[in-house]
């Protein structure tokens, strides 16, 4: 018989209940695609007792999580306990220098130490492999980096957090105002008790800063991302854009250019006509745009026990097939380091929204900040008076550089006729 690939496996919360309910089911179709069995040997999490709904009386208990990347009986271990330094930091490198191989969904740790276990990895001759932690069950990062691989990339975005993406299309399917539709989401466990990470964009910061490493062939640079969330969107942009032709979607774009690399997560009006204003609930997708193959979609799941637990077993195979390469698609140091682009010189059409005092000459002052600003606007939309007598005004801009707008909003700071903060997202093109 086959020797089995045998692996530790640390953390037992959601994903991990999944990837050992999954190569339960599916143990003997598993073993015919990746030439031999796949078998937990040990275990690792921090409370021994909790019942998870699965039998781990079979498996080796180890108390100290680091200790499973010397555990004598095991080829690769899945690292599921998350955060991007800590113990499951830790336990990579010791994995790694281990020589064994390592499975993650840990987006975090790897858009902050995904070079350095990359160089480990190969050093060691070992596999470290982590679909799993981009859009869940997706297969993004296989895609981008075997199916495509041959292109060179254009651009990369998406929708790449499912908690964003229920919130928006909740308030957009029932018009209610982004405060009651996170409380729903917190209900429901599609957003965590402390929903920031998500809501402000650094999940997707995360996750896009792997798809742009393997896209562009750069280092991961997460500390480049530009990075601003949805919890300033309300119910009123989400019905101006509607009116407009537009549906509001949480994107990340990543783009790579001679002036240097771009990547930004902001909220974006995204035209009716593109797929990606049809991707409704807890759904991630990502497009790729590609020298010869056009313009790929991926859609699918982004998150749960089954979607990720069948990311990271499809890690498994490939690794009990030895199929597996330079985890970035390329050698880490033929990975470029390129600066971060300059935002201000893109070129864009953008939706301002305005909550201001009813009053005259208001709006005089807004259109005198965008003229002298260089700003050409499309239109202007003033609606009716709200519960605390304050006005709406959203302009939509012409196609012009994304520093004309800053610009303008700067020459507005601090004016006693602006209630709040201006709400600026870009539109996508």
């Amino acid at each position: 018989m086959t020797k089995p690939l045998r692996i530790a496996l640390a953390g037992l919360g959601t994903v991990g209940g999944g990837v050992i309910r999954l190569i339960d089911a599916n143990n003997a179709l598993i073993a015919r695609r990746a030439g031999r069995p796949i078998e937990i040997v040990a275990i690792s999490a921090r409370d021994r007792a909790k019942d998870r709904g699965v039998d781990l009386s079979r498996f080796a208990w180890v108390d100290d999580t680091t200790a499973l990347a010397h555990h004598d009986d095991a080829d690769v271990v899945v690292e599921l306990i998350g955060g991007s330094d800590g113990p499951a930091l830790a336990l990579a490198r010791s994995t790694l220098a281990a020589g064994k191989g390592f499975v993650t969904a840990n987006k975090a740790m790897i858009a902050h130490h995904g070079l350095e276990l990359a160089r480990a990895a190969e050093k060691a001759g070992a596999a470290l492999k982590f679909e799993a932690a981009v859009a869940g069950g997706i297969p993004v990062i296989k895609g981008l980096r075997e199916g495509a691989a041959a292109n060179e990339i254009a651009r990369v975005y998406g929708i790449l957090n499912g908690t964003c993406n229920f919130i928006l299309s909740k308030m957009e399917a029932e018009g209610r105002d982004f405060a009651e539709v996170l409380a729903e989401a917190q209900a429901l466990g599609f957003a965590e008790s402390d929903p920031t990470f998500d809501i402000d964009g650094i999940d997707a910061a995360h996750k896009l800063s792997i798809l742009s490493s393997i896209a562009f062939g750069t280092q991961p640079a997460f500390g480049d991302v530009v990075a601003s969330g949805i919890r300033h969107v309300i119910a009123a942009d989400i019905a101006e854009a509607a009116a407009l032709g537009y549906r509001i979607r949480l994107l990340g774009i990543a783009e790579d250019s001679p002036h240097g690399l771009f990547q930004r997560v902001h909220p974006h009006l995204v035209p009716v006509s593109h797929p990606l204003a049809h991707v409704t609930g807890a759904t991630n997708a990502v497009v790729a745009e590609g020298n010869f193959v056009g313009r790929l979609l991926f859609q699918g799941a982004g998150a749960g026990d089954g979607p990720t637990a069948s990311a990271v077993v499809a890690d498994l195979i490939d690794i009990a097939r030895g199929e597996f390469g330079p985890a970035f698609a390329m050698p880490a140091d033929a990975l470029a380091s390129h600066a971060p682009a300059d935002s201000g010189d893109r070129r864009a059409r953008a939706y301002v929204r305005f909550t201001v005092t009813d009053k005259v000459g208001v709006l005089a002052e807004i259109a005198a900040a965008m003229r002298d600003a260089g700003v050409s606007i499309e239109s202007l939309i003033q609606r009716g008076a709200m519960p605390d007598g304050s006005v709406l005004v959203a302009i939509v801009t012409h196609e012009g550089p994304e520093r004309s707008v800053a610009q303008a909003l700067e020459k507005l700071r601090g004016s006693q006729s602006l209630v709040g903060q201006p709400m600026w997202m870009h539109i996508l093109s």
